[in-house]
C-alpha cells in the first residue's frame, strides 16, 4: 500500500463526507493505493454513524476506530500509527483545513528525497488572531531552541512519515505537538518542512485553547527530560542531590568550625541555630537527600514501567 492517511476526529459530522471526497478524488487523480483510518475520539454527534456509511461506501478504503470517551489527539494518533499498512504515513485534521492537494507533494519528499518526516507549515494562516498567533510564535520558537528542529509550526497536524517512523516512536499524554522531536530522540535524522495551504473552517468550531500553550510547555521540559535522562534518571538527580547534599555538609562544617573557635577562644559562644548557616545546611541536606532517593526510584520505575498505551475502544471496522 502506498498511503495511510490517518484522520483523528472530535465531532466533525459535518466535515467528513467532503473531506473523503476530497481525498479520494486525489487518491484516484494520481493511481495511489490507500486507506483511510479515522479515529473517532468520543465523540458526541454523529460523526461515527458518517464513517460507518463512508466504511460501506469504500470498503476497501475505510477503517475506523471509536473510542468510548475522549481521550485526546495524541492516543488517536497513536492507534491509527498502529494500524497504518502504508509506505507512507500521512495525518490531517478533519476540519477541512488541511488540504488533501499537498498529499502528492509530501509523498514524493518522503520516497524520492528520502525523508523520515515532513511536516507542514501553514505559513498563511485563515483563522489567525493575536491571541492565537503570538503564544504559536513563542511556543514555536521555544520549541525550536529546546529541540535543536528549525521547524516554524511543530503542531501542525498535516505531516508526513515514513511507515518505519511512526512503528518507532510512542505518542501519549499531549505529546503529538512534539511527534518531530520523538522523531528526532529515535533516531530518525531527516526531518523536513513544506509550506502547505490553510482553509477557513467550514464547519463546526475550532477546539483551540489557550491552556494548550502552558501544557505545551511542560510537555516540552517532559520531553527534553526524557530524551536526555529518561533511561538514566540517577544522573540527573544523583548528580544535584549529591551538590545539594555536599553544600549542606560544607554548611555543617561552618558552623562546627564557628562553635569550635567559640569555644577555643572562651568567647561567648551563640546558639548553633541562631545561625542561617545552620537552616541552610538542614535544607540542603535533606533536599539532598531527597533527589538522590528521586533518582533511585525513577532507576527502579523506568526499569519496570509498564505499557502506558491503553485505551478503552467500543467498536473498530
Amino acid at each position: 500500500m502506498d498511503i495511510s492517511i490517518i484522520v483523528p476526529l472530535y465531532n466533525e459530522e459535518e466535515s467528513l463526507p467532503e473531506l473523503f471526497d476530497w481525498i479520494a478524488k486525489v487518491m484516484t487523480k494520481h493511481n495511489y493505493s490507500y486507506e483511510i483510518i479515522f479515529i473517532n475520539d468520543g465523540s458526541t454527534d454523529h460523526s461515527w454513524k458518517v464513517i460507518e456509511q463512508l466504511q460501506k461506501k469504500a470498503p476497501d478504503v475505510v477503517k475506523g476506530i471509536k473510542f468510548r470517551r475522549n481521550y485526546g489527539k495524541s492516543p488517536a494518533l497513536f492507534c491509527g500509527f498502529d494500524m497504518a499498512q502504508g509506505d507512507v504515513v500521512i495525518t490531517m485534521d478533519a476540519d477541512l483545513q488541511d488540504s488533501p492537494e499537498e498529499i502528492p507533494e509530501l509523498y514524493d519528499m518522503i520516497v524520492n528525497q528520502k525523508y523520515d518526516l515532513v511536516s507542514g507549515w501553514k505559513k498563511k494562516r485563515h483563522d489567525g488572531t493575536l491571541t492565537k498567533n503570538i503564544p504559536s510564535k513563542v511556543y514555536n520558537a521555544t520549541a525550536r531552541k529546546v529541540t535543536g528542529l528549525k521547524l516554524h509550526d511543530m503542531n501542525c497536524g498535516l505531516k508526513a512519515y515514513r511507515n518505519e517512523v511512526v512503528k518507532n516512536i510512542e505518542v501519549y499524554g499531549e505529546m503529538h505537538r512534539y511527534i518531530p522531536y520523538l522523531a528526532k530522540v529515535a533516531g530518525f535524522k531527516k526531518i523536513g518542512e513544506k509550506v502547505v495551504s490553510h482553509q477557513a473552517r467550514k464547519f463546526g468550531t475550532s477546539k483551540f485553547g489557550l491552556n494548550r500553550f502552558v501544557n505545551g510547555y511542560l510537555d516540552l521540559f517532559s520531553l527534553w527530560f526524557l530524551a536526555k535522562f529518561g533511561k538514566r534518571p540517577m544522573h540527573f538527580f544523583g548528580f544535584w542531590g549529591s551538590v545539594m547534599f555536599l553544600l549542606g555538609f560544607i554548611a555543617v562544617l561552618v558552623v562546627g568550625g564557628m562553635k569550635w573557635y567559640a569555644l577555643s577562644t572562651g568567647t561567648r559562644s551563640p546558639l548553633v541555630t541562631s545561625t542561617p548557616y545552620f537552616y541552610l545546611a538542614l535544607t540542603t541536606m535533606i533536599l539532598g537527600t531527597q533527589m538522590f532517593l528521586a533518582g533511585f526510584l525513577g532507576e527502579l520505575v523506568s526499569r519496570n514501567s509498564a505499557e502506558r498505551n491503553n485505551y478503552n475502544i467500543e467498536k473498530t471496522i
